[in-house]
């Protein structure tokens, strides 16, 4: 088993960076959102570009995220792992801090040299009005560059790859799935991110999931495995 997540997540797109990777809905919202491998991919090189060119840190560095399951979020933990940074699940000091608007409260426990902020606007677009002490995220990260060479597997890459594999088994997800994941149900990063990819499979995200939507939703996404 790869020890890598940043090298599961090229395997998972190799075969063809064009198909549907990460598709994101929110029935709150209306919101639909797909990435394909090649798009991710681009959001990932330019996270962890700004973590290296920009915060300055990498391997043996820590990053807070303090966001809930979104395809920004994908992005942000791809790029931290590719960077080779650990990321922390608890309160206290870390090199930079990725936090959701709506968490900012929750910020104050966190001691960070570098703060984002991310709105997760349906559409990506930057925020009118950015908190103090923060730097909008989704403003910066497009400045830097689209292609970043991972560094090697990260302090928490084997357990975190180990526990993946682990949860693909137990929730029936194989290569070549397309799972439809309620993220309310799931909402830790190794269920709704790590265990797609390091079965093979595609997910299908669903934020504040509407039990009437999942049936025509699982047929139109040609669903082949369904969590909620």
């Amino acid at each position: 088993m790869a020890d890598n997540i940043a090298r599961v997540f090229v395997d998972a797109i190799a075969t063809d960076s064009t198909r549907p990777l990460l598709t994101w809905y929110d029935d709150a919202t209306g919101e639909r959102t797909e990435l394909s491998g090649a798009t991710l991919a681009n959001w990932v090189a330019k996270t962890a570009n700004l973590l290296v060119d920009e915060v300055a840190v990498g391997p043996g560095d820590t990053a807070g995220v303090l966001l809930p399951p979104h395809w920004q979020t994908a992005a942000v933990l791809l790029g931290c792992w590719s960077a080779g940074l650990r990321v922390a699940d608890t309160p206290g000091d870390v090199d930079v801090l990725f936090a959701a608007s709506a968490r900012l409260a929750e910020a104050d426990a966190w001691s960070a040299g570098e703060r984002y902020v991310l709105a997760l606007d349906p559409f990506a677009l930057p925020m009118r009005q950015v908190p103090p002490g923060f730097a909008d995220y989704v403003s910066v990260v497009r400045a830097h560059g689209d292609h970043f060479t991972p560094y090697a597997a990260g302090p928490d890459d084997t357990e975190l790859l180990a526990r993946a594999a682990a949860r693909a088994g137990a929730l029936g997800i194989a290569a070549g799935d397309r799972v439809l994941v309620d993220t309310a149900a799931y909402p830790d990063p190794v269920d709704w991110l790590l265990a797609p990819l390091a079965a093979g499979a595609s997910a299908v995200l669903c934020a504040n999931l509407d039990p009437s939507r999942v049936e025509p939703r699982a047929a139109t996404e040609k669903v082949t495995r369904t969590l909620t």
